[in-house]
């Protein structure tokens, strides 16, 4: 099995990427702030089911598509890039609303509010990249099998990441309260928010397959 200092260090690194704006911070924190936190625990456990999504698909091995075909793996790379420099575009062009600024979205039910934070997660490119590219670097063959190694590591990322973006949605109103008072703030959060999918995505574009 994985050890307990390889878990640990998985976890810092599940915490470093749970902890960077994204997509699923994004979705989660707006649709608190706009219905409430019970729609924003129910957007999570959607969010929750991608990330299992994604642990099966590693667990049965698709991460060697990327060993048995390179391409793909830089495909997914750049595109992941991409994408996290289209979201820091979003964060700083003119005009450009702050993730905590309350903003007028549709009531939705239970349902789509789950299906939504689903789909959020599944096509979010950080979260592939976790997945498919770093998690099978915590592994090691020596140590047993890859299958129930993935699993433990996987378990580790989620609830690392359920107990994260809890807080966030239970704290979504009253930190949107306060930047709501302090509109110095909310330009602040934006370019703080655009400069670090920037470097994310910087740094992923250059990053190398193990």
């Amino acid at each position: 099995m994985v050890s307990q200092g390889t878990l640990l260090a998985f976890a810092v690194v599940s915490l470093g990427m749970v902890c960077t704006p994204g997509p699923n911070m994004i979705y989660l924190i707006s649709r608190s702030i706009a219905q409430g936190r019970l729609a924003g625990v129910i957007s999570l456990l959607g969010v929750m089911l991608g990330f299992i999504v994604y642990i099966v698909a590693t667990m049965f091995g698709l991460t060697v598509l990327f060993t048995a075909v390179p391409y793909v793996f830089e495909a997914v790379k750049l595109a992941g890039a991409a994408y996290l420099l289209y979201l820091a575009w979003n964060a700083v062009k003119p005009g450009a609303a702050s993730v905590f600024e309350p903003r007028a979205l549709t009531v939705d039910p239970p349902k789509k509010l789950f299906l939504m934070g689903f789909m959020t997660n599944l096509l979010n490119p950080k979260i592939a990249i976790l997945y498919m590219s770093l998690l099978p670097q915590f592994e090691d063959p020596a140590r047993g099998s890859l299958l129930l190694q993935s699993a433990a590591l996987g378990l580790v990322q989620i609830s690392v990441s359920f107990t994260v973006n809890l807080l966030i949605v239970l704290g979504a109103s009253r930190v949107a309260l306060w930047f709501g008072k302090r509109p110095a703030w909310l330009r602040v959060q934006r370019w703080i928010m655009g400069g670090v999918l920037t470097g994310l995505a910087v740094r992923l574009a250059f990053e190398r397959r193990q």
